[in-house]
């Protein structure tokens, strides 16, 4: 009597144990199946892992290539990924001061606003300027260069845009992003200066213009850059342009000192007060007011 009343409980218990299996799963298989998963997940690490042994550069190899210079240098000030993505714009406040050929020093404060393109060249920026006695912005888009003043655009005088536009072509975000550019690079060998160990590395970008970069074989740092560019007489005059006070600004370096060198003698000092990274940039800002 009791089997017969137990029989059909354990094949109830039986089916909806085989019902189950089927709609979960059983345990085994799903054991199996993670840890298949697992075995699948850390021999793909252990193959990224290699593959990044295998791509790490030693910055104290006795020779390195210009890539390798160029690299090491893009991941010093943060890595091409990070670079994009924390700088695609921004905000950099800070003062100019300028020393004239009269003697004099101009002072000036100013707002940078800008908008990362896909290339240097198609970049968008806006430079305002607070003098003394006026104000006034330049703004550079779509490859053209132009001034506005009260609300009206007007044509910056030649050697205005000549030094805007020549001060963005050699600049230290030329090397950061010389692939993007298209530019291509040539490593010089290494040099001894002031006790400096230092990389001297070539960038010519592709209208034939060339930054030669001094970058610390040490940090690489970019210590200075040189290029020349022709004066109104159409004699070329060689420039340096020298970084100082490297910080951290959200995960990216950035030098807040610079000094213009113009055959020599110092031109031009900037110093950055404040620098803001990812913030909203408006479009309206780079706009042509009689476009």
């Amino acid at each position: 009597m009791l089997r017969s009343f137990l029989a059909p409980l354990v094949f109830g218990s039986l089916l909806l144990a085989g019902i189950w299996s089927a709609l979960t799963g059983s345990p085994g298989v799903a054991t199996q199946n993670n840890q298949n998963n697992q075995n699948n997940t850390a021999a793909r690490n252990q193959n990224t892992r290699k593959s990044e042994k295998t791509e790490k550069i030693d910055r104290n190899q006795k020779t390195l290539t210009a890539e390798q210079v160029a690299e090491l240098t893009v991941l010093v000030y943060g890595s091409r990924p990070v670079l994009a993505q924390i700088r695609r714009n921004g905000v950099e406040r800070g003062r100019i001061t300028r020393f004239m050929t009269d003697g004099k020093i101009e002072e000036a404060t100013y707002e940078r606003r800008f908008i990362r393109g896909e290339s240097t060249e198609k970049d968008k920026i806006r430079l305002d300027q607070k003098k003394s006695t006026m104000e006034y912005s330049l703004i550079f888009g779509e490859g053209r260069l132009w001034g506005v003043i009260n609300g009206a655009a007007f044509t910056p005088r030649q050697d205005a845009a000549d030094d805007f536009l020549s001060q963005h072509r050699h600049s230290l975000e030329s090397l950061l992003r010389y692939k993007e550019n298209g530019a291509t690079i040539d490593l010089k060998g290494k040099e001894k200066q002031k006790g400096l160990d230092l990389h001297v590395l070539n960038l010519t970008d592709k209208d034939k213009r060339t930054t030669r970069y001094y970058i610390s074989a040490r940090t690489f740092h970019v210590l200075w850059l040189e290029y020349e560019e022709p004066n109104t007489g159409g004699t070329p005059l060689k420039y340096s342009k020298k970084f100082f006070d490297y910080r951290w600004a959200q995960s990216t370096r950035v030098p807040y000192r610079t000094v213009l060198l113009e055959d020599g003698k110092q031109t031009q000092e900037t110093r950055i007060l404040t620098v803001t990274f990812g913030v909203k940039v408006d479009d309206s800002l780079f706009q042509n007011p009689q476009a």
